[in-house]
């Protein structure tokens, strides 16, 4: 952080944000608080306030990169942005540093192991690699961070496991869920539920959440891979995918796209994207349109709710 911050706050902090409060303190900065956020209100308040620091999640990135303000407004005092809370594309963040530069820092964790033990650090941020944009980075000193498959061996470089975490910081369990508490430790680690690979450098690469895999036709299917894809063409601001029911392949792979101002392309152009960049398995069988995407308090994509629309009648949300 600079010495002192002046750190800008949008996200709810009695979530990660609220972490960085004494740290900012600490160091003789000035915290900001904003009601909510409004990509507007954000970047008057970077001029007016000339802040240098600020948390987000991917979704308010996203916002802020098709704002018709964006690259007129004065982001030179922006130092550092922190981002967390949910993936963010390759493509958006290639797209990010054009506008704001080199000022990114990924963090990945979650409330059982408070707060970040995966980083992405700045000078990781380098569209030279766009492969590594893909990663949340490196785990930090503090504790031991591994990917596992289901016998609990460590998945080779390049195999999809299980985020695994040992450390003083990991919670002691779920209050009265005993239960939980002993699926959530197997083997003695704690089990994030995010599935991803690791690469040669350390680099760890999240696939998704497991609960959020599609299985279509037998075959698993991760909503965050053709998530990337999606992004790479030009009239896509935000996309994700869910399953949604079918007689024939158990799910269907159902991709819900947000399209850039003005924008236009077809739904079939985009599967055929899909297709010739994942292959049939990832291609989705259907596209919708959406003004926008729902969200949770936290800022991540709903699609608890984006499920709901599809499911109604059937007796369980999986076939």
């Amino acid at each position: 952080m600079p010495h002192p911050p002046r750190f800008l706050v949008a996200t709810p902090i009695s979530h990660a944000s609220g972490g960085f409060i004494t740290p900012v303190f600490l160091l003789g900065g000035t915290v900001y608080l904003e009601a909510g956020f409004d990509s507007e209100g954000f970047m008057r308040a970077i001029e007016r306030q000339r802040i240098d620091t600020a948390f987000l999640v991917p979704t308010m990135i996203c916002t802020l990169l098709v704002h018709p303000q964006i690259r007129r407004i004065d982001l030179s005092g922006l130092e550092t942005v922190l981002y967390a809370a949910a993936p963010m594309s390759p493509a958006r963040i290639a797209e990010a540093l054009d506008i704001f530069a080199q000022v990114f820092m990924q963090g990945y964790g979650q409330t059982e192991s408070p707060c970040i033990f995966i980083v992405l650090r700045k000078q990781d941020h380098d569209t030279a690699h766009m492969a590594r944009l893909g990663s949340c980075g490196r785990p930090v000193a503090g504790g031991c961070v591994k990917i596992l498959d289901d016998q609990l061996y460590e998945a080779p470089t390049g195999e999809i496991g299980e985020i695994c975490i040992r450390s003083p910081q990991v919670m002691d369990g779920y209050w009265k869920q005993p239960q939980e508490t002993a699926d959530a430790f197997r083997g003695g680690w704690l089990h994030t539920g995010y599935m991803a690979r690791r690469d040669e450098e350390g680099c760890i690469y999240i696939v998704d959440r497991a609960k959020d895999m599609i299985i279509s036709g037998a075959f698993n299917v991760f909503p965050r891979e053709m998530e990337d894809v999606l992004a790479q063409h030009p009239a896509v601001s935000m996309s994700t995918a869910i399953g949604v029911p079918d007689e024939k392949w158990e799910e269907q792979v159902k991709a819900i796209v947000v399209l850039r101002p003005e924008a236009r392309v077809t739904a079939e152009e985009l599967i055929r994207l899909v297709c010739e960049k994942k292959g049939a398995v990832y291609t989705p069988k259907s596209v919708d349109f959406a003004e926008s995407l729902p969200v949770t308090a936290l800022g991540k994509a709903d699609l608890k709710q984006l499920r709901t629309k599809y499911w109604q009648g059937e007796a369980r949300q999986v076939h």
